[in-house]
């Protein structure tokens, strides 16, 4: 059995965001506000089918609504041209926390430099979520993990958008796919 390192990742201020290149091309980063099970089963299955994401394959269509419909998960999706090109889930927790739940790039969007500005708009999105939910507190902090089955640049980029490791485990790739280690 292979060993797998997973990363947690936090950034406590808002100011410690450094913001990635804009990409070459025209983007939009749209909150789905009405985001459908089959639409986030597929960003959630084509974004994590390389990475061992595993944890929601068995999910039913009630399961899949059933998060979407909670007040504190939102979905971000990165548009090339009018084209799906990655996304972004987010939870907001207690204690004014915010957690990237799911964060990837669909795979014939890598290595265009789309990571980077997808990591910054997130981030501001997630600083900015107390304010689209007026009865959830300030956020304080944003955190996420990460994992060495995930994409090859995905540490370096969380690190270079400002984000710093606060720990890391070492476990076999079985229990970490299991806990649905997210990039």
């Amino acid at each position: 059995m292979n060993s797998t390192t997973t990363w947690y990742l936090e950034m406590t201020d808002p100011a410690a965001l450094k913001p990635g290149r804009e990409p070459g091309t025209p983007v939009r980063f749209v909150r789905a506000e009405v985001p459908g099970p089959e639409f986030s089963r597929f960003l959630y299955e084509t974004v994590g089918r390389d990475y061992q994401w595993i944890d929601r394959n068995p999910w039913t269509e009630a399961e899949w609504r059933e998060l979407l419909e909670r007040p504190e998960t939102e979905t971000w999706v990165l548009y090339d041209r009018g084209t799906p090109a990655g996304y972004v889930e987010m939870e907001a927790q207690d204690e004014g926390a915010v957690e990237i739940v799911y964060f990837g790039l669909l795979p014939g969007f890598l290595g265009q430099g789309l990571g980077g500005h997808m990591l910054t708009e997130a981030l501001r999105r997630a600083w900015d979520l107390a304010e689209r939910r007026p009865e959830r507190e300030a956020t304080r902090r944003v955190w996420l993990h990460t994992c060495s089955l995930d994409g090859e640049h995905a540490l370096a980029n969380y690190e270079a958008r400002g984000l710093r490791v606060y720990r890391e485990t070492v476990g076999d790739e079985a229990a970490a796919a299991d806990k649905g280690t997210r990039g």
